[in-house]
């Protein structure tokens, strides 16, 4: 093989596990040891293609990944040093990344509905009141929102770290907060989350059609283990709502959400009566209102 992967877990593909040996054999050699492996084969004339250049001194010099930092600058210094010519890296690549920028959810009728339906499932709906944002697993209050708590709470049967209106755990909240770019632990902030957790398990356009059928609460049955499987059952064995019981407060909740809407009336403009009544234009006026019909009987 042409190509060249390196990982974690592997070095090379193809001609160069040849040279290089197996991967435990090399992941065994220091960092200077492997950057040098890399040099040898360059400098007896095995032509790298760029990806693999890149991969091979990425694990050289410890990155795992293939991200150009500061150890990649001493890495290209020893390589000079050794005589090997190298590609030229984009400047952009050597850059620190900006964070992401911030990722804000509209909130309609219906994904509202959605929102409220998953806190009465998870046991946070608390008649709508913003103190299920602070609730725990086992039922006690959070002390603050400014951050996820981060706390595990053990019950009779379960051991459980979930908090806030949609019960996150605290590795979901970090890859949320780290996509979406947002801090604190505030009702708007877990709406947020929790659209982007609908919206990652595929779900948010069913959500959009005001339905809660059987397939929007199996796909967010992976996510939050009250909701149900098609099975009727919980993706984690643990107690589930009833699909009929979900539906019933989904349905009268979008009800009145759109109830609360403001109603939307077209403005018809009025055109003020076309006078004096017996003038030409007002007659024509009048013909053009009739239709092309009434003209032809009225041709006088």
């Amino acid at each position: 093989m042409d190509t060249c992967a390196i990982g974690t877990n592997s070095i090379v593909s193809g001609p160069i596990d040849r040279q290089i040996g197996t991967n435990k054999s090399f992941l065994r050699i220091s960092r200077f040891g492997r950057l040098q492996a890399v040099c040898r084969l360059i400098r007896s004339g095995m032509t790298l293609p760029s990806n693999c250049f890149r991969s091979a001194l990425a694990l050289a010099v410890g990155l795992g990944s293939l991200s150009l930092t500061a150890p990649v600058a001493q890495a290209s210094d020893l390589l000079q040093a050794s005589g090997v010519s190298q590609p030229s890296f984009p400047t952009a690549l050597a850059l620190p990344l900006p964070p992401p920028p911030v990722r804000i959810f509209a909130i309609t009728a219906e994904r509202r509905a959605l929102l409220n339906t998953i806190r009465y499932a998870e046991g946070t709906w608390a008649n709508g009141d913003d103190i299920g944002y602070r609730i725990m697993f086992g039922g006690g209050l959070m002390p603050s929102l400014e951050r996820h708590p981060d706390r595990v709470v053990r019950t009779a049967r379960y051991a459980s770290a979930a908090a806030g209106a949609y019960q996150f755990m605290p590795f979901t909240w970090n890859m949320v907060s780290r996509s979406l770019g947002i801090a604190a632990f505030g009702p708007q902030v877990q709406d947020q989350g929790a659209i982007y957790l609908i919206q990652r398990r595929g779900a948010l356009a069913l959500a959009d059609q005001g339905v809660f059928s059987p397939l929007l609460a199996a796909k967010l049955a992976p996510e939050w283990a009250s909701f149900p499987t098609l099975a009727g059952r919980s993706f984690y064995g643990q107690p589930v709502k009833r699909f009929h019981d979900l539906k019933r407060f989904y349905d009268d909740n979008l009800s009145r959400l759109r109830d609360q809407q403001p109603q939307v009336t077209a403005k018809v403009e009025t055109k003020p009566a076309c006078a004096p009544e017996g003038s030409l234009r007002c007659q024509l006026e009048a013909l053009e209102k009739l239709g092309p019909r009434s003209r032809s009987q009225n041709p006088g």
